[in-house]
């Protein structure tokens, strides 16, 4: 930061510069639109990616035989590079709204899987016992029984899975849209301004952080509180 100041170059423009920068896009209203847009990609991929990759875990992890077929093609997608996909789908689909929606869902489904996956089959038998003996309906199984168990686990894919979707979002604005914070800092790099890179993506990151703040953290705090029941009554 002290170099920042003393040089304040183009290059390596000061954090006032950088400030200034922010704040003309701000007043401009690009800021606002460009993030609007990507954090209507995130919502709209994290939502769906959550929704599939539950499904899917469960489904794999409480029967061993849909897990034996599906765990080759759960692999394989771990493994195929994010980038990849997005042209992939770019080429097939042509650059729309759906082929980039589309291409950040598939790169994260397999993620929320894995962990789900492990949350289904960590259930405690007993808790299965007793919901036989007492002729639990399906409804109850799965408000009283399942979904207690895996909220740790979905938290913990919820977090995962928003650190990565942020990402992937980027690059696939990046590649093939016209708007979003992917496509500002695509344009900022095309003629080297340094400003406005550092200033679209401290506010990208003030955005994450204040999700992180004020909506994972509570929500993990409260995942976890069953563990310690005794901190409720300090």
């Amino acid at each position: 930061m002290a170099l920042a100041f003393a040089l304040d170059s183009a290059l390596l423009p000061s954090p006032l510069t950088v400030l200034q920068t922010l704040m003309e896009q701000a007043a401009s209203g690009q800021l606002w639109h460009h993030l609007g847009v990507t954090l209507y990609r995130v919502a709209v991929s994290f939502a769906l990616a959550m929704l599939l990759g539950i499904a899917l875990g469960f489904w794999m992890g409480r029967s061993a035989t849909v897990n034996a077929v599906l765990d080759p093609v759960l692999v394989l997608m771990l493994n195929l590079p994010a980038l990849v996909t997005i042209i992939l789908l770019y080429v097939w689909m042509g650059l729309v709204e759906p082929a980039a929606i589309l291409a950040v869902v598939i790169n994260k489904v397999p993620n929320v899987a894995v962990t789900i996956r492990e949350g289904a089959r960590s259930f405690d038998y007993k808790l299965e016992q007793m919901a036989e003996v007492y002729r639990f309906s399906g409804r109850q199984r799965l408000w009283d029984l399942w979904l207690p168990q895996l909220f740790p686990y979905v938290m913990a894919a919820t977090r995962g899975g928003l650190a990565l979707i942020w990402k992937i979002v980027l690059v696939v604005e990046l590649l093939g849209r016209s708007d979003g914070v992917g496509f500002q800092l695509h344009m900022a790099f095309q003629v080297f301004d340094v400003s406005a890179i550092l200033a679209y993506s401290l506010a990208f990151i003030a955005v994450v952080q204040l999700i992180e703040l004020a909506v994972l953290q509570p929500l993990e705090r409260r995942a976890h509180r069953w563990r310690h029941p005794e901190a409720r009554h300090a």
